[in-house]
Order: structure tokens, then C-alpha cells, then sequence
């Protein structure tokens, strides 16, 4: 088998998601690229891995299920070998593999990362973003070395840093009269239209905030993007509750929405980094925990959270 481990990667990937062009936005790589890596598979292994469905993606064949189950234990292997032997150097590699939670992409990932890069030298970034379920599914496979996302769902595997609190708060339209208060409560917000961020585990999360009230908002708009969430209660659709707010260079809120506190106790999400090395973290690891640590640090609660000022001074992990 002449196959590369990153194109077992593309070859799972495609089965998992049972599509060649999902494959190719969720890794952010070319077509060309899988289809080359799924052609030298079916070549070397003498039969196909996939059946074509135009206009509805692959099916994967029987041959092609054993192919693939096999990959997957080659990767995993892989990923191990990759730990145990990874705090016996402190060689950076030329290539951070790192996912992030989508909406980190656009609210402070590139300038994070640029941190990462000044402190290093010159190394590439390969950057792939996806919801919670993806990134520990990524991780697992071995198609990134670490994960930053928020610590909500089930996260079974993996060793979790903990960077910072960021506590939900309200997205309004600038014209609701809630817009003018300092801030507000889950009542207030459950008599308003739901911009709803739609993505696995988050939807879940954001909806059970309002358990403790005897009824939920009704959902009006739903939608994968943070940047569409924010539009569409610029647009007057509805409230939405976010937790984290542009840092620096990301897009700045126009005249059209307000963030507002909200004053209900509830349990803030922590910004987290996941790994798989546990004790035996590599220097490239620690140091990629250190300057995101660095980094909130600086950016201050103010400037990253929407949150009342007595509760800003307990949003750092120490």
C-alpha cells in the first residue's frame, strides 16, 4: 500500500461525512486531492471504495468498510506513536494541525495564532474548523494535534486545559426596549423570537438554559454561523445568546444590535484546549497552552466576554 497517513486521512474523512465534497471544506484541501488519494487506494487494494452517486455523494462498498475500518486502526495507532514519542523531543513542528470551534475562526483565532507564530518562527498553520462533535472526531483520528472549543457536551477522551469562562449573554436588535436596560433575564429573553446558533451539542446547550423557566423561546431562526446569527438579529428576527464577543480584528458589532449581560446564575462554558498526550504534552503543546493562556490574559474579561463587573475577575483559570 503506497497510501501517505494523510491520505488514510482523506479516505475516512470522505467515509464519515459520505461525501467528497464535504471532505474537501471540512479539511479545507482540494477535491483533486481526494479523489487522487481514493484512486491509489482502489488501484492498490484492486477493488472500489466508494460507489458515485451524482448529486448525492458516495457510497461506501463493502470492500471499502473493511478498507476503512482497518485505516482507522492504522491512524489511531498512528496518533499513538505520535504521543509517546512527542515529549522526547522539543522540536516545533513545520505544521500546527489544529481545529478550532467554528465561530473561534473569525472571533480570535488568526490573532492567537500569530502569537503562536512570532514566539516559534515560521511554521505553516492548518487550520480546520467544525462544531464540538467533528473536533474530537478530527482529534481522534489523528487529522489534528489539538482542539480549542468550548467544554460543554460529552468530551470523553482527551486531556482538557481550561483557558477562561465566557459566561452566555444577550444579542439584541438596538431598537428592542431590552436593548436599554444593563442587562437582562432568561424571562425577558423567552418572550422574544430565538436567533438559534444551530450546530451539534451548542443548540442543545443553549436551549437547556432555559430549563429553569416553565417554557422556551420559539425558535425562529436557525442557522451554523455565528456571523449569520449576529445579521439576522440585526436584520429583526429575533434575540440571540452567544457567549463569546469579537476580539480585535474580528468584524465589530454595528448600530443595529446591543450585547447585554444576563443575570440569571447559570454555569458559563470555559474556552478549552483538548489534547490526547495527557501528562506527556509536547513542547509544541505547551507552548500553544501558554501563549492562548497569555493571550486571554491580556485581552482581558472586558474585551472578551459580556458579563457584569463584579463576575469579570473569576473568568481566568489560574
Amino acid at each position: 500500500m503506497r497510501l501517505s497517513i494523510r491520505q488514510l486521512r482523506y479516505v475516512c474523512e470522505v467515509a464519515r461525512l459520505g461525501s467528497i465534497q464535504a471532505a474537501s471544506k471540512a479539511m479545507n484541501i482540494s477535491q483533486s486531492s481526494i479523489l487522487a488519494a481514493i484512486t491509489q487506494a482502489e488501484g492498490d487494494m484492486g477493488a472500489r471504495i466508494f460507489e458515485r452517486r451524482p448529486s448525492r455523494g458516495v457510497q461506501i462498498t463493502p470492500a471499502g468498510e473493511r478498507f476503512v475500518s482497518a485505516a482507522r486502526i492504522m491512524l489511531s495507532a498512528t496518533t499513538e506513536f505520535d504521543r509517546a514519542i512527542g515529549d522526547l523531543s522539543d522540536r516545533v513542528p513545520q505544521v500546527l494541525r489544529i481545529g478550532c470551534f467554528e465561530p473561534f475562526g473569525a472571533l480570535f483565532m488568526p490573532e492567537m495564532l500569530r502569537r503562536y507564530v512570532d514566539h516559534v518562527g515560521d511554521v505553516e498553520i492548518d487550520l480546520l474548523e467544525g462544531n464540538q462533535v467533528q473536533l474530537q472526531a478530527w482529534l481522534a483520528e489523528g487529522l489534528i494535534d489539538l482542539a480549542i472549543l468550548y467544554d460543554i457536551g460529552a468530551i470523553p477522551t482527551g486531556s482538557i486545559t481550561r483557558i477562561c469562562k465566557v459566561p452566555a449573554h444577550a444579542l439584541l436588535h438596538a431598537d428592542d426596549p431590552l436593548a436599554e436596560r444593563d442587562a437582562v433575564t432568561l424571562s425577558d429573553l423567552a418572550t422574544r423570537p430565538f436567533v438559534l446558533l444551530d450546530m451539534p451539542q451548542t443548540a442543545t446547550y443553549l436551549l437547556t438554559l432555559f430549563d429553569i423557566l416553565a417554557k422556551r423561546p420559539e425558535v425562529r431562526f436557525r442557522t451554523r454561523s455565528y456571523e449569520t446569527a449576529r445579521s439576522a438579529v440585526a436584520s429583526g428576527f429575533g434575540m440571540a445568546i452567544l457567549n463569546m464577543r469579537p476580539i480585535g480584528r474580528a468584524t465589530t458589532d454595528g448600530l443595529a444590535i446591543a450585547r447585554r449581560p444576563i443575570l440569571d446564575e447559570l454555569p458559563p462554558p470555559s474556552v478549552s484546549i483538548l489534547d490526547l498526550y495527557g501528562n506527556a504534552k509536547p513542547l509544541f503543546v505547551r507552548l500553544f497552552i501558554e501563549i492562548c493562556r497569555r493571550f486571554f490574559q491580556e485581552v482581558g474579561p472586558e474585551r472578551f466576554s459580556v458579563t457584569t463587573k463584579d463576575k469579570q475577575g473569576a473568568l481566568i483559570w489560574p
